[in-house]
């Protein structure tokens, strides 16, 4: 079939067709000349090299044309100025951007009361609206004790220093490392001095991350939740009160789920294995008298032998599991 009947039952023109099969080349383009008003090259990089002075280097282009025209500058319009920019691969951002590396896990261990503490401050409502009282608390976080506490009127560096100061001495034993989480009296100068003149590592949790400092948080909860914990503290002596009495059930009479459901003290102070024992031999006389009771031969709960804040080996687990 020739061309022209294929064309004309196809529809297709013929000049179109001929057009596609012999294309023509494409006309050179004749290279635009610079307009008139275009910068030298040395204009151009006398104005990329002002741009990167010291003075403008992390100022955008608006901000060097209007300082240089209040100068009695004029090297180019703002525009030319962005364009130099471009053409040097600088129209990016020009500002030093602050940049935080990965804040570290903290990852700290207790196999003995008086390694690491953890302490918080909490608030705790006052007689009216907008009052609020502070409560101080540090923790062992192996015995989970109470070893320093104190309520203020108000979040104070110098008040947190004396207090850490007088519960290391009170205690009479110099702990490893001291954690807490990053409010201002918790990074003050006056706590980070205290610890380095003592030999105690700090240790702060991640921004944001309020399961790095798991026992304060748990502690304060356990606080807030008790059935006599009023809605409001009619003055600051009210509070100081209401916390000394809690704080002497939680170390002396609370059994803390955590630690085998012993007291704090007992664990702090190295009584609970004869506690543990004594539950032991009550537990063994239990089973003696009536065995078909248990399924088993009952044994008390065991005390752990280590505390940990972000126990890798969980964190990992999890990790896994998540993904």
């Amino acid at each position: 079939m020739g061309i022209v009947d294929a064309c004309r039952i196809t529809g297709r023109s013929r000049a179109t067709h001929h057009r596609r099969l012999h294309p023509k080349p494409p006309a050179p383009r004749r290279p635009r000349p610079a307009p008139v008003t275009a910068l030298a090259a040395t204009e151009r990089a006398a104005v990329l090299a002002l741009m990167n002075s010291d003075e403008y280097a992390e100022l955008p282009p608006a901000q060097i044309y209007a300082r240089e025209l209040d100068e009695g500058r004029y090297h180019c319009s703002e525009r030319t100025m962005y364009r130099i920019l471009k053409e040097a691969g600088q129209d990016g951002e020009r500002r030093r951007i602050a940049t935080h590396g990965a804040k570290t896990v903290p990852e700290l261990v207790a196999d003995a009361p008086s390694q690491v503490f953890t302490w918080d401050i909490t608030k705790l409502a006052g007689p009216d609206k907008g009052i609020w009282y502070h409560a101080y608390v540090i923790i062992d976080i192996y015995s989970r004790y109470i070893v320093g506490w104190t309520v203020e009127r108000a979040e104070s560096a110098e008040r947190a220093e004396e207090l850490i100061r007088e519960t290391i001495e009170r205690n009479g034993i110099v702990p490893e490392t001291v954690h807490a989480d990053r409010g201002t009296s918790m990074t003050s100068k006056k706590v980070s001095q205290l610890l380095i003149d003592l030999g105690v590592t700090r240790s702060h949790s991640r921004p944001k991350v309020s399961n790095d400092n798991p026992y304060s948080e748990s502690h304060f909860k356990t606080t807030k939740y008790q059935p006599d914990f009023p809605q409001r503290f009619d003055s600051l002596t009210h509070a100081r009160e209401w916390m000394d009495g809690f704080i002497s059930y939680y170390n002396h009479v609370h059994r803390h789920s955590g630690i085998g459901y012993h007291t704090p003290a007992s664990v702090h102070f190295g009584t609970a294995e004869l506690v543990r024992e004594q539950r032991a031999a009550t537990l063994a006389a239990a089973y003696e008298r009536h065995p078909e009771r248990f399924n088993r031969r009952p044994v008390p709960p065991s005390i752990p032998r280590q505390a940990w804040i972000n126990d890798p080996a969980k964190r990992r687990q999890t990790e896994q599991q998540s993904s």
